[in-house]
C-alpha cells in the first residue's frame, strides 16, 4: 500500500500556484501553516521507529506557504503528528492487527472531522463505518467532499454541518405550535 501510495503522490501531485496549468496542490493558508507542519513532523520523526517516505520538507522556492506532499510511517499516536489536525498535506500512517484496534487507534483523538479507509468487504464497511468517531468518511477514496453533502466534524472537530440542506439547519430557528381548538 505504501509503496503505491507514495508513488501516486509523487506522481499525481504538482504543488504550485493554483493559477498555473497542471497545479494539483496549492499552498497552505500561512507561513505559521508551514511552521507547525514542520515542527510537528520533526517531533515525530525523533522517534527511532519513524520515518518519512515522501517529501518532508518546505517549498521555500515557491513561497513561504508551500510544503511538499508527504508521507510518515509507523507514527506515534502520542505524537501531535497524529494526534491534533494537521491540516497540511501529511499522511500520517499505522500498521494494525485487526479491525478493533484500527478503530482504537482512529477514534483515540480530541479531533474528529474526517477519516479515510479502504475495504472491499460490504460487512466490513458497515462495521467501521458505524464505529469511526468522525464527521466525514471516505471509503476507497480520498477526495469525497462536495457542496451537496453536509461537511463537518465532531469531538473538538466542530459542532453542526455546512453545505447540502443540513447546512441551512443552523440559520433556521425551529417553532412547534400546538392549538386545542375545542
Amino acid at each position: 500500500f505504501l509503496s503505491k501510495f507514495s508513488a501516486a503522490i509523487q506522481e499525481e501531485l504538482t504543488v504550485g500556484r493554483g493559477l498555473v496549468d497542471g497545479v494539483t496542490m496549492g499552498p497552505l493558508i500561512n507561513a505559521q501553516a508551514v511552521s507547525s507542519l514542520e515542527s510537528k513532523l520533526k517531533e515525530s520523526l525523533s522517534d527511532v521507529d519513524t520515518d518519512c517516505i515522501v517529501g518532508g520538507a518546505a517549498l521555500s522556492s515557491l513561497g513561504p506557504n508551500f510544503f511538499q506532499p508527504t508521507v510518515v510511517r509507523n507514527v506515534q499516536t502520542s505524537s501531535r503528528l497524529w494526534a491534533t489536525e494537521t491540516f497540511g498535506p501529511i499522511a500520517a500512517v499505522r500498521t494494525f492487527e485487526s479491525d478493533e484496534e484500527a478503530l482504537e487507534i482512529a477514534n483515540n483523538s480530541t479531533s474528529g472531522l474526517a477519516s479515510y479507509f479502504c475495504t472491499r468487504d460490504a460487512g466490513r464497511l458497515f462495521r467501521v463505518l458505524d464505529r469511526l468517531e468522525n464527521g466525514l468518511v471516505g471509503i476507497n477514496e480520498g477526495i469525497f467532499s462536495t457542496a451537496v453533502a453536509p461537511f463537518g466534524g465532531i469531538k473538538e472537530s466542530g459542532i453542526g454541518r455546512e453545505g447540502s440542506s443540513i447546512g441551512i439547519e443552523e440559520y433556521l430557528e425551529t417553532k412547534y405550535a400546538f392549538l386545542n381548538h375545542d
